[in-house]
């Protein structure tokens, strides 16, 4: 028990390391990645140790469960994909430049949309759909302003992780928690609105806190009008994101997998892209591209965290975390504890720990459960290593030359998600 404790935590510990110093190990390539060797490597020694049995290791990462790894990955890869070929086409580009024609010179004014605009599209979709979606859009509407997108980009973070506690379709690990605990539609909303507007209300006072001296500065207007130079691709794009997030609303009535929505959207959308490129001469730059860009680092680090997590629970750590957890108070202990845990080891696979330390009693805690709901969405924005979506919005940072460091998102982070996680428990305490 001691070695799989010691082992998992000394790779946990590394992870943090490598995510907050990376960039300085090699300047002139920010794109490269090396969080992910740390999970791997303690992966791999408990493996090949015997600590974790190869055959209970693969039985786990292929279970028929709602957060399975390989379905999150399939869902996360299919949706940055369709993102990324919408931005290789120049549909970011081209919105950014409309907006700004018409936004004036109020950025105050463009944040409070923002915000408004994010929280809306996840309540209905999913947080890491919106990161994903409008982080390109931000990086060029900034870039074409002349303005800095840090309040921009945080505050559209901040509500995409905020409001998606409000429906059960709104982050992955929500379906995690509740749908695998039998809990449905109504009654996860039931539960769960006013937890949301209590969070939703405090993050927005918070954010205008930290950033309303620097949006008080205008905007410059845009100058010239902007038009879309591949309109037929654009608009195949557009379809299939489109399509895929309205089937992923209804996903939960029609009774499909979000990750094979996903999949299927996104091949159908590179099957008739291809030829439809190669029909007009344009080449195939756009899929390479595209293809090029997938933040493929995440594999190793998402499998190897949920190996790193079954390992725990062999040992009894599930049973201790349970001991720590229910009881008296257990709204404000599981909801902190969670949130913590998000970002030690990433909010999906402590969503399958927490799963299990809710029922240590036997049945279901719904207070903890509930609480690690909390945690799990709000604990994204404390540190970038609290959602796979951070690690992914981070990478795409550094594609668009935004700097925005570890350290700086930390910063920002605690001052708005400890208030943030405060606000909404009180709400579930009240609520239950």
């Amino acid at each position: 028990m001691a070695t799989v404790i010691i082992i998992s935590v000394l790779a946990v510990m590394a992870t943090m390391g490598l995510a907050l110093f990376e960039h300085r190990l090699h300047p002139k390539h920010p794109s490269v990645r090396i969080y992910w060797v740390a999970p791997l490597l303690g992966a791999a020694l408990l493996l090949i140790g015997g600590w974790m049995p190869v055959d209970e290791a693969v039985s786990g990462l292929l279970a028929d469960s709602a957060v399975n790894p390989i379905k999150i990955l399939v869902l996360f890869f299919s949706m940055t994909l369709m993102s990324v070929f919408l931005d290789e086409a120049g549909f970011f580009r081209y919105l950014a430049g409309a907006v700004l024609r018409r936004a004036g010179t109020s950025q105050k004014a463009l944040f409070i949309m923002l915000y408004l605009a994010v929280s809306v599209l996840t309540v209905f979709t999913s947080n890491d759909i919106v990161v994903l979606t409008f982080t390109p859009f931000i990086c060029y509407f900034a870039k074409n302003a002349e303005i800095d997108p840090v309040p921009y980009l945080f505050g559209e973070f901040v509500a995409a992780n905020t409001w998606s506690m409000a429906l059960i379709i709104g982050n992955p690990t929500n379906i995690y928690l509740a749908a695998g605990n039998g809990i449905d539609f109504a009654t996860y909303l039931g539960v769960m609105l006013l937890p949301t507007v209590f969070a939703g209300v405090t993050s927005f006072l918070l954010l205008w806190l930290l950033f309303c001296r620097r949006l008080s500065k205008p905007m410059r207007a845009a100058d010239r009008a902007v038009s879309l130079s591949d309109k037929p691709t654009v608009g195949l794009g557009l379809l299939a994101l489109s399509g895929c997030i309205l089937l992923l609303v209804l996903s939960s009535y029609i009774d499909l997998d979000m990750w094979l929505i996903a999949f299927e959207a996104c091949i159908f959308l590179y099957l008739v892209a291809i030829p439809e490129l190669l029909i007009r001469r344009r080449g195939m730059g756009l899929v390479t591209r595209s293809f090029h860009r997938a933040p493929y680092d995440v594999v190793p680090f998402v499998l190897s965290m949920f190996i790193l997590v079954m390992a725990l629970g062999k040992v009894g750590v599930t049973a201790a975390l349970g001991n720590l957890v229910l009881g008296t108070g257990e709204i404000w202990r599981s909801g902190i504890s969670s949130f913590l845990a998000a970002n030690l080891l990433n909010n999906i696979p402590m969503s399958v720990l927490y799963s299990t330390v809710v029922t240590a009693g036997g049945s279901a805690s719904l207070p903890a459960l509930y609480a690690a709901v909390i945690g799990s969405n709000i604990g994204a924005f404390f540190t970038p290593m609290g959602a796979l979506a951070g690690i992914m919005w981070m990478a795409l940072l550094g594609q668009h030359q935004v700097n925005f460091s570890f350290g700086r998102f930390m910063a920002y982070g605690a001052a708005v998600s400890i208030p943030t996680l405060l606000a909404a428990l009180a709400g579930l305490a009240i609520v239950l």
